[in-house]
């Protein structure tokens, strides 16, 4: 009795320093990566030597679980021969595991585990110092261990380098927002504005420009007059201008620039020069990346870009605005006619006209249809029903019910959405 009582210090001391190692592997993997590096910029040191020990994570945490094992091992040890002296024979083994592993579980596992959880970020800057020392000392058996086990997993098929990116920043930040939006942290409009900017990467200008068929063009061959008096009915800063066919775009004319000629002119129209005053196009790949294309729009200092496909046919138009509409939503002035393309009936329906995008619907009533497939509403509607629906047909699925209002030849321009049952997805 008395060994035992001599010896419990010594184990419990063991404990503790195996729940300073539990505590810390928790804190460092939970540590808010943001706040650190702020932290760091700022100066803090405690922050900079957490940011040392997340850069090889897994260094880090291999250094702690062995220096966790080593004391968890070692105090049970020590458990084991006192029980062993005082209660004879296998019951005194099966008292020290019993003892040991409730004593283990509690106070050197699940207590500093759940307390580093609740402060990860004060806990990882306490323990960061002695954290660093361990991942010293134990780095090179660490790094062994690393070796071992990447030719292991080898035999079976898995190659590992000595450095893997598990979890891309990208979505990680994307997860972060939809977590705080769902805990009611971020309002919709602001996870939205962050989404949008996620998504620039993986968005193509063919997702967000303006077709073709809906682009205002200007006839070239026309007077002075005749060009601006239809500049100025667009209501567009810039217009292309065409030859022979509405495709076949041979300029970009400004209308500060029209205006400037008209100065200089001293008000006679007829005396302006149109083919002195007209831009280069500038024509780029449907496939650009939204991110892309905003560099070259920033880079250039040009707003305006004409789509064409891998033929060199034209296939719309896309502005610095249309792409920043998408992380702000849609952005108005005083000269933009207000948007009639989304109505909400009595009903608490929506007639959507076709052409509106799944992403403004989405945004417009914070719904969550899927844009994979498809970019308008019109689109989506013949991708799920394999078809062009006639009017008066009714489709449901993603917990949404469709019907067809109007059909022209073979476009969908007006559909009525009701949100249906969440049982009816189909």
């Amino acid at each position: 009795m008395a060994a035992l009582m001599a010896l419990a210090p010594v184990v419990f001391a063991l404990l503790a320093a195996s729940a300073l190692f539990s505590a810390a592997e928790t804190a460092m993997t939970g540590a808010s990566r943001a706040r650190m590096h702020q932290l760091d910029r700022d100066g803090d040191r405690a922050a900079r030597r957490v940011n040392r020990l997340l850069g090889d994570r897994e260094m880090m945490i291999g250094a702690v679980l062995l220096g966790n094992n080593i004391f968890n091992i070692l105090a049970t040890e020590l458990a084991s021969s006192v029980f062993a002296k005082v209660i004879p024979g296998a019951l005194g083994v099966a008292t020290a595991t019993a003892v040991m592993t409730v004593l283990i579980l509690v106070f050197a596992e699940i207590l500093p585990k759940t307390i580093a959880i609740l402060r990860s970020d004060d806990i990882a800057r306490l323990l960061s110092a002695p954290t660093l020392v361990v991942v010293k000392l134990f780095g090179p058996i660490i790094f062994g261990v690393q070796y071992v086990v990447r030719r292991t997993l080898t035999l079976f098929g898995v190659h590992l380098g000595m450095e893997m990116d598990v979890l891309a920043a990208h979505e990680e930040i994307r997860g972060a927002v939809e977590y705080h939006h769902a805990e009611g942290l971020v309002e919709s409009h602001d996870r939205w504005m962050l989404g949008g900017v996620l998504d620039l990467a993986e968005m193509d200008v063919s997702e967000v420009m303006v077709h073709r068929n809906a682009i205002a063009t200007i006839d070239a061959d026309q007077t002075p007059r005749q060009i601006l008096a239809e500049a100025l009915a667009t209501g567009h800063s810039r217009v292309p201008l065409y030859r022979d066919e509405p495709e076949n775009i041979v300029g970009v004319l400004h209308n500060k620039d029209l205006l400037a000629a008209l100065h200089e002119a001293d008000g006679r129209i007829e005396a302006i020069d149109m083919d002195a005053i007209v831009r280069e196009p500038w024509f780029i790949p449907e496939t650009t990346s939204l991110k892309d294309q905003l560099s070259a729009f920033l880079k250039r200092r040009i707003h305006f870009a004409l789509v064409v496909d891998e033929y060199g046919a034209l296939q719309g138009l896309v502005t610095l605005e249309d792409i920043l509409e998408e992380i702000v939503g849609e952005i108005e002035d005083e000269h933009d006619v207000a948007p009639s393309g989304v109505k909400t009936a009595a009903d608490g329906s929506v007639v959507v006209d076709g052409s509106v995008t799944i992403r403004d619907l989405n945004r417009a009533l914070n719904w969550d249809l899927p844009d994979d497939e498809a970019v308008t509403v019109a689109g989506l509607l013949i991708h799920e029903a394999r078809r062009i629906p006639d009017a008066g047909q009714t489709f449901s699925f993603h917990r949404h019910r469709f019907g067809v209002l109007e059909r022209k030849v073979n476009r969908i321009t007006k559909l009525q959405i009701w949100p249906a049952d969440p049982r009816e997805d189909g």
